[in-house]
C-alpha cells in the first residue's frame, strides 16, 4: 500500500483559500480540488463517521455531536468510544485487504478503544476535588507521556474555550511527526482544529480571520511538506462549511413556554429534566434533535415549531428517511435552522435561574451544543484578572468556579450544521495526486473509498 495522509482542516472552504493562504493555494494548484456536499447534519462527528466508514448517519448511527441516551434519560455530548460508530472503518477495510497495514487516527473522534493501531484523543483527568487537568489519552498507552513529555502537557485550555488558540493545533502537529518518525503508519488520519474556533467567534469573511488563516497555512504548509518528503500522498479535507448568523434560536424556551419541556429545581437553579418532558430538543449548531415522550404529540410539536422565527424546516420520520439520518438515537423532530440563525440549548427563562454550569466551559454538562463558550463575558470588567484569581483559589486547594463564559447568544458570528447554497462554502477535498480525484464534486459517503484509492493505486 502506498502511505497516505488525511489532513482534516475543519472550516476550510474554497471562500478561504486564497491571498492568506499560500502554502494551500499552491497545494491546490500543485494537485487537484474537489468539494463535497457537506453530510447532514454537518458536525464533526457526524462528518467524520460518514468519511471512515462510507456511510449514512442512518447507518453509522452518530445523528449529531450529542443526543438523547433514552434509556438513561439523559443528554449526553462529546462521548469518546469508537464502539459508538456502527460499521466497518477504513482502517478496518485496509488491513483485510494487507496486514501490514497500520492506521494512526489522531485527534479525530470517537479515538478511544478504537481498533486503529494508533490513537491519540483529548482526555482531561477530573480528581475528586472538583479540578479538570490536562492530559490525553493514547494507544499504545506509553505514548501519551512520551508525548507529554517531549511537548509538555497538551495545551487543553486552548483547545477549547475563550483561550481556544494555534497552540493546540501546533501540539497536534507536532505530536503526529512524532509518530510518523517512531510508527511510520501507512494511514494517518490528522486532526486540525483551529479555524473553527475564529470563524464561530466573527464568521467567514477572510479578511477578518487573516491573522488565523496565516497561522493555519503555516501548520499545514509544514505538514504537506513533512509528509511530502516521506513519500506520502496527501489529502486535505475539510467537514463543512461555517454560515454568517445573527439570529440565536431558543427552541428549549419555545417548548417550555408552550408546556412542553419540564425542569427540576436544585440550590435555587434549574436543570433540564428530560425525562420528564413531554418535548425538549438537544440543538447541536444550525440543527436540533426533539425528542417527544409519546407519539400521538409528535404532530402538535411539529406544528407549533414550524411556526417559530428562525426555523427553516422541521422533518419527521420521512423527512429524515430523505436526508439519510432516520435513526434510532435521533429525535422524533429534527429541526434546522434558516441559514442565518442556530439554535441555543437554553431552557431557563430568567438567567438568574440559569445552572452554574451555564457560565463554564463545561461540555458534558450542558444538554446541548454552547458556542458562547468561545467567548469571555463582556460584561465582566478585568476579566483577566477574575480568571487569574479563580486559579490562585485552585492552586491553593479551595474550590472555585470558573464562570466566566456569557449567557448572551448573540456574540456568535459563524455556524454550521446544514447545507449552503454556494459550493465555495462547502467542505473541500483536496488530494497531492490529481489522477485519484476525477470529480469536481463528491457525496460525503465517496471519502472512504477515496481514501482507499490513495493507498491501493500504483
Amino acid at each position: 500500500m502506498h502511505k497516505t495522509v488525511v489532513i482534516n482542516v475543519v472550516g476550510l472552504t474554497q471562500q478561504l483559500i486564497g491571498p492568506h493562504t499560500p502554502r494551500i493555494r499552491a497545494f491546490v494548484e500543485a494537485g487537484k480540488c474537489a468539494t463535497t456536499a457537506p453530510v447532514f447534519p454537518a458536525v464533526t462527528c457526524s462528518a467524520q463517521s460518514t468519511y471512515v466508514t462510507g456511510t449514512w448517519p442512518e447507518e453509522h448511527g452518530i445523528v449529531g455531536n450529542g443526543w438523547y441516551f433514552k434509556d438513561e434519560a439523559e443528554v449526553r455530548f462529546w462521548r469518546q468510544s469508537n464502539k459508538l460508530v456502527q460499521g466497518e472503518k477504513v482502517w478496518e477495510t485496509a488491513r483485510k485487504l494487507d496486514s501490514s497495514f497500520t492506521c494512526a487516527k489522531l485527534f479525530w473522534w470517537y479515538n478511544m478503544y478504537s481498533t486503529a493501531d494508533i490513537s491519540i484523543t483529548p482526555r482531561p483527568m477530573y480528581p475528586a476535588d472538583g479540578r479538570k487537568l490536562p492530559d490525553i489519552y493514547t494507544q499504545p498507552a506509553g505514548l501519551r507521556d512520551e508525548l507529554q513529555q517531549k511537548l509538555g502537557t497538551f495545551p487543553l485550555f486552548k483547545f477549547w474555550g475563550p483561550g481556544a488558540s494555534i497552540a493546540s493545533t501546533e501540539w497536534i502537529a507536532e505530536s503526529a511527526r512524532l509518530v510518523e518518525a517512531k510508527q511510520n503508519p501507512t494511514l494517518t488520519l490528522l486532526y486540525l482544529p483551529h479555524l473553527d474556533y475564529c470563524l464561530q467567534r466573527v464568521g467567514p469573511d477572510p479578511d477578518k480571520i487573516a491573522t488565523e488563516l496565516g497561522e493555519i497555512d503555516r501548520v499545514c504548509g509544514d505538514l504537506i511538506a513533512f509528509y511530502a518528503a516521506r513519500g506520502a500522498r496527501i489529502l486535505l479535507l475539510s467537514e463543512y462549511g461555517i454560515l454568517p448568523v445573527n439570529r440565536p434560536v431558543h427552541i428549549n424556551r419555545v417548548l417550555r413556554e408552550n408546556g412542553w419541556l419540564a425542569v427540576r429545581e436544585e440550590l435555587g437553579r434549574e436543570l433540564l429534566d428530560a425525562g420528564a418532558s413531554r418535548a425538549f430538543a438537544v440543538a447541536d449548531h444550525q440543527v436540533a434533535h426533539v425528542y417527544v415522550a409519546r407519539p400521538e404529540d409528535v404532530a402538535a410539536v411539529k406544528g407549533l415549531l414550524e411556526s417559530v422565527a428562525g426555523i427553516d424546516v422541521v422533518l419527521d420520520a420521512e423527512g429524515q428517511r430523505k436526508h439519510h439520518i432516520l435513526h434510532e438515537r435521533g429525535g422524533d423532530l429534527v429541526v434546522i435552522a434558516n441559514k442565518d440563525a442556530f439554535f441555543t440549548y437554553y431552557y431557563w427563562l430568567e438567567d438568574q435561574r440559569a445552572p452554574d454550569f451555564a457560565r463554564c466551559v463545561d461540555i458534558h454538562r450542558k444538554p446541548g451544543y454552547d458556542p458562547a463558550e468561545l467567548f469571555l463575558d463582556p460584561a465582566l470588567r478585568f476579566p483577566r484578572l477574575q480568571i487569574a484569581g479563580k486559579l490562585l483559589r485552585k492552586v491553593l486547594g479551595f474550590r472555585y468556579l470558573m464562570d466566566v463564559i456569557p449567557l448572551d447568544a448573540s456574540l456568535v458570528k459563524g455556524s454550521h450544521g446544514r447545507a449552503a447554497d454556494d459550493v465555495m462554502q462547502d467542505p473541500v477535498l483536496i488530494s497531492s495526486a490529481p489522477d485519484l480525484l476525477p470529480q469536481a464534486r463528491y457525496a460525503p459517503i465517496a471519502v472512504k473509498d477515496l481514501i482507499l484509492q490513495h493507498l491501493l493505486a500504483p
